[in-house]
């Protein structure tokens, strides 16, 4: 079954970290090109990265995270991660890791991440 599982959210504090993983079964992440998108409440989705392993691990940001975020991969363990670094109060939302395989959008159920003092 080719699905994507995201985990790793939480509650951090403002300038906080937390490191998101979104682990692929059923496919090679590597070879496709791995996005993360989040959705805050009341919000539509918003771009936030992307990622492509075997492209020389090519990747890009959304202006809004960039110099605080950072994709990576590890192929070997078939999963991608978002570390997210001096967090704001307007990054809290839900995060999903998602791709395309066939035409089809594989999109995980997503992982909560909270930022409050």
């Amino acid at each position: 079954q080719v699905q994507l599982v995201e985990s790793g959210g939480g509650l951090a504090q403002p300038g906080g970290s937390l490191r998101l993983s979104c682990a692929g079964s059923g496919f090679t992440v590597s070879t496709y090109w791995i996005h993360w998108v989040r959705q805050a409440p009341g919000k539509g989705l918003e771009w936030v990265s992307v990622i492509n392993i075997d492209r020389g691990g090519s990747t890009f940001y959304a202006d809004s995270v960039k110099g605080r975020f950072t994709i990576s991969g590890d192929s070997a363990k078939n999963t991608l991660y978002l570390q997210m670094n001096s967090l704001k109060i307007e990054d809290a939302a839900v995060y999903y890791c998602g791709t395309k395989i066939g035409g089809a959008t594989i999109r995980g159920q997503g992982t909560q991440v909270s930022v409050s003092s």
